[in-house]
């Protein structure tokens, strides 16, 4: 078995190759969505950095959280583009397992770091008082150094079980991507062991995060609804609001993928969720971000201004 697993050379990814007649309506509405990932995410990377008043943990972690958006999504999304116009669907087994150690890898680390993201609104509005002592930036560098280093190690476990499994002939994915999932379906061996180590995991990458979150935002709402001025209420709901939606889209869509058995997939149906959150929400972040984000529009007016000055003096 461990043979016939060494002569598979690529895998089929048949994606939405049933729908043949919305194959390039498909193509227009992914290539869309991407652009707008990119030139959002890039832009709050680019405006975060240059207006110095946002050099702070909450615009840190945003920075990293687009980076984030713009590396994950790019390990699926055109190559998906492609395979909708072209009549080769394949990726080779090396393009496959840089494929899913990359996803993987991205994905944990979004999960760890929408967790810190919420530790850091708590002490923000719980204890405003000990924010800058609290949240300092030796504290807040390792909480991104910690997220980075988990993704990494959350993938390289779930990549070397996943790719230790043989796979007997059958190379057709019945997905858009390389994922677990599929994968697991796909292989003809005993998947036990990397079902209970992917519940197992989910736990720390994505239940306990997740209940985190849940916990922080209890403390949050209940200090907000102690504010007397409605104008500090609003403010402290607009300023949370956003990531709250975020962390709904991302952990339920995510954990419905991962955190269950395998037995009860339908990749059908899977399909369309992994969508949501590996295509859909990084295009949502930096709209739902930026929208009613006032800072972001100062330091927009700011980046405005500078480069208005810089063509008045160098014409």
């Amino acid at each position: 078995m461990e043979g016939e697993n060494h002569t598979l050379s690529e895998f089929i990814i048949l994606g939405f190759s049933d729908l043949n007649d919305l194959q390039f309506l498909l193509f227009t509405i992914f290539l869309m969505i991407y652009l707008c990932t990119l030139g959002g995410n890039i832009f709050i990377i680019l405006v975060t950095l240059a207006d110095t008043r946002l050099y702070t943990p909450m615009y840190f972690f945003l920075r990293n959280l687009a980076f984030l958006d713009i590396c994950y999504t790019t390990t699926n999304v055109p190559q998906m583009m492609v395979h909708l116009l072209s009549k080769k669907k394949s990726i080779s087994c090396g393009g496959c397992v840089a494929q899913l150690f990359a996803f993987l890898f991205f994905v944990g680390v979004e999960c760890l770091l929408l967790a810190a993201m919420a530790y850091d609104r708590y002490i923000a509005i719980c204890k405003p008082l000990r924010y800058s002592v609290i949240m300092n930036k030796v504290l807040y560098r390792q909480l991104a150094a910690w997220c980075w280093t988990g993704g990494f190690l959350n993938s390289v476990v779930h990549t070397v079980l996943t790719f230790h499994l043989p796979f007997c002939g059958n190379n057709k994915i019945h997905y858009f991507f390389c994922d677990i999932p599929p994968l697991l379906i796909l292989s003809c061996g005993d998947t036990s062991i990397n079902e209970l180590v992917l519940l197992f995991i989910g736990v720390f990458i994505g239940w306990a995060p997740f209940l985190g979150i849940i916990l922080s935002y209890l403390y949050i709402i209940s200090t907000i609804l102690r504010i007397h001025s409605s104008e500090g209420r609003q403010k402290a709901f607009s300023t949370c609001a956003c990531h709250l939606v975020i962390v709904l889209l991302y952990y339920g869509s995510s954990i419905f993928t991962y955190v269950r058995p395998i037995s009860s997939y339908s990749l059908a149906k899977d399909q369309l969720i992994s969508v949501l959150y590996s295509v859909v929400t990084p295009m949502l972040n930096p709209i739902i971000y930026t929208l009613r984000n006032k800072d972001i529009r100062k330091g927009l007016r700011a980046v405005g201004e500078n480069v208005v000055a810089f063509t008045l003096h160098f014409p």
